[in-house]
């Protein structure tokens, strides 16, 4: 059986925009593909055979998003109390007062580029705020070296 990819209701509805759009992506190579073979007179032509990696680098994100939406299911709102997925978390630095938001997702919806920033539960800040409470302090390791946060607020 196929384990289950939790996802939030805006991470599923996310990767249903890529999907959509790998789709078009995909179109746009095939065309092309077919106008270069249709073009080549020299069948080991670099812009052919780039055309067709390219086709199917397309094609096996298709497959992977197609997989990993087969398999979501969508978690409801996550408890505000102790932070699970889907939880936004805002961290604070006790030292220098800098704070943080995060989101704790499934490594398929995880994404560093998004406000708030999208971490996975797998990861090992996700693994540490796992279970914690607000007003919790928790020690995570950093590439530079061990820091602490103070979870200030936990919603849905």
């Amino acid at each position: 059986m196929a384990r289950e990819v939790k996802l939030t209701k805006a991470g599923y509805e996310r990767l249903m925009q890529q999907l959509l759009q790998e789709r078009e992506r995909l179109q746009e190579a095939t065309r092309i593909l077919q106008e270069l073979m249709e073009s080549s007179d020299d069948y080991d032509d670099s812009g052919l055979e780039a055309a067709k990696q390219e086709k199917a680098r397309i094609e096996a994100r298709i497959d992977s998003l197609e997989d990993i939406l087969s398999r979501a299911v969508i978690i409801e709102g996550a408890t505000t109390e102790v932070i699970g997925l889907g939880s936004v978390v805002e961290l604070e630095d006790p030292v220098s007062g800098e704070r943080l938001e995060v989101q704790v997702v499934s490594p398929a919806e995880a994404s560093v580029l998004e406000t708030p920033m999208k971490i996975s539960d797998a990861s090992p800040m996700g693994k540490a705020l796992l279970g914690h409470r607000e007003g919790d302090v928790l020690s995570l390791e950093t590439p530079k070296g061990k820091k602490e946060f103070r979870v200030v607020s936990v919603r849905g």
